[in-house]
């Protein structure tokens, strides 16, 4: 999640929840998206059905059905819900059954779950109304649990994409903030998911989880997986290609590949009330 280093005061980015033409921008090559963007790591798959008391699974936020299909794989009965139709169709295409709606607008129609989750959702779901909605449907002793990457590539590689970034896209709110965000940052932002789910007072305290892995991308494979992000994916055909260029020099300077290590955060609670 590279971000960018500011040199003169910006606008304040709205609230994730609140930009909703970003958050609904990712359908624009949902093929793309299927196939760059990482899964999740097993184990944390595992312990979320080991601790869920069965198998019907809500998927909020489902995308084109990455984390899905892991659930599905683990033995999951998935229903999706995908605010894209662009997203929402690709996942169907591959099987999973997914609905249109934002979570907080979607109508459950009487459906309970037990288990709810959002993979590299939540920051896109009102932070109020999300955890309430997720307690409605949720069975007594269900599971909400919310995770995602936090992945920042070598300076080698983010320090050009930022420079590039801010030379493309100057106006851009999200031209703010170091060329690599520390992993503190991140933690924060969980921690406050928790407090919310708190807040509620409708889940057992919730629990933190990190997962700490790698993975190692070619030059074409970075340059696959950068349009897929928040802040490229509405850009113009010629800004993108400026900023990816400049970026596969900065691989190749490296030898044309590098390795990424990820964390995979997760903030979890159950649902109170079970017998």
């Amino acid at each position: 999640m590279p971000t960018l280093p500011r040199e003169q005061p910006q606008p304040s980015p709205p609230e994730p929840h609140e930009a909703r033409r970003m958050a609904e921008s990712f359908g624009v090559d949902a093929r793309r998206y299927d196939q760059a963007r990482p899964g999740y790591p097993d184990a944390l798959v595992a312990r979320i059905v080991a601790g869920s008391p069965g198998t019907d699974v809500l998927d909020v936020g489902c995308g084109t059905g990455i984390a899905a299909r892991q659930f599905q794989a683990a033995g999951g009965a998935v229903l999706g819900v995908e605010p894209d139709a662009r997203m929402a169709g690709f996942a169907r295409a591959r099987g999973l059954e997914a609905e249109v709606a934002s979570f907080e607008a979607w109508h459950p129609a009487g459906r309970t779950f037990d288990t709810v989750i959002a993979a590299q959702s939540w920051h896109w779901v009102d932070p109020d109304a999300g955890p309430v909605k997720a307690a409605q449907v949720l069975r007594p002793g269900g599971r909400l649990a919310i995770f995602g990457h936090v992945y920042e590539p070598p300076a080698e590689v983010a320090e050009p994409f930022a420079a590039a970034y801010r030379r493309a896209a100057p106006d851009s709110p999200l031209n703010g903030g170091p060329a690599r965000r520390p992993l503190d940052l991140y933690r924060a932002a969980y921690a406050k998911f928790a407090d919310k789910i708190r807040e509620t007072g409708q889940f057992d305290d919730p629990e933190q989880w990190r997962f700490d892995w790698e993975q190692s991308y070619t030059r074409d494979q970075w340059l696959d997986l950068l349009p897929t992000t928040g802040g490229l994916t509405q850009l113009r055909p010629d800004q993108l290609a400026g900023i990816l260029d400049a970026v596969g020099d900065a691989v190749d300077s490296l030898g044309g590949r590098f390795t990424m290590n990820y964390t995979t955060l997760a903030v979890t609670a159950v649902r109170a009330g079970a017998s």
